[in-house]
């Protein structure tokens, strides 16, 4: 059972990076327990950066969802995962981007969570969810209507409290 805002776990317990979906978003996340940084048009080579500037302030629990912007590399994948420690859980949000690169990107985040251990990285399937409501995204079918910010929220909170 996902966690309403009053059940949600404290603030800095779980951070939830990403771009401007993300941004969306985040007032909904903030109040499920997670510190969003989320910024326009952000690219997923800097996902290490932010996750290394952060150092050891990383929480139990990392949602990573970029690739919305352009190409998302393996290398850049497995960065991403190592960049936050063998101590956390990293969950990997897929993209729906009507884009070109939408599905090579997700392919890619599919096979970035299989070179894991499952405590190590966990799937969040975004684009499945986005995908089956359609009324959860803007005319341009990647950016989140309010009730798109709720159902983005929800299912990563729910993804996140199924391995805790």
């Amino acid at each position: 059972m996902a966690a309403t805002p009053a059940q949600a776990l404290p603030s800095g317990d779980r951070l939830a990076i990403g771009d401007s979906v993300m941004l969306g978003a985040a007032s909904q996340l903030s109040a499920r327990g997670f510190r969003v940084d989320a910024v326009e048009s952000r690219q997923s080579y800097s996902g290490p950066g932010v996750l290394r500037a952060k150092g050891g302030r990383l929480p139990s629990a990392v949602v990573v969802h970029l690739g919305t912007n352009g190409s998302f590399p393996l290398d850049v994948c497995r960065r991403i995962v190592r960049s936050a420690g063998p101590e956390r859980t990293v969950f990997l949000v897929t993209v729906h981007v009507p884009r070109s690169w939408q599905d090579g990107n997700n392919a890619i985040i599919r096979r970035c969570d299989r070179s894991f251990a499952p405590d190590r990285v966990a799937l969040v399937d975004w684009h499945a969810a986005a995908s089956r409501n359609r009324s959860w995204l803007y005319r341009d079918g990647v950016h989140l209507t309010p009730s798109g910010a709720r159902g983005f929220a929800r299912l990563i909170d729910r993804a996140v409290d199924a391995t805790r």
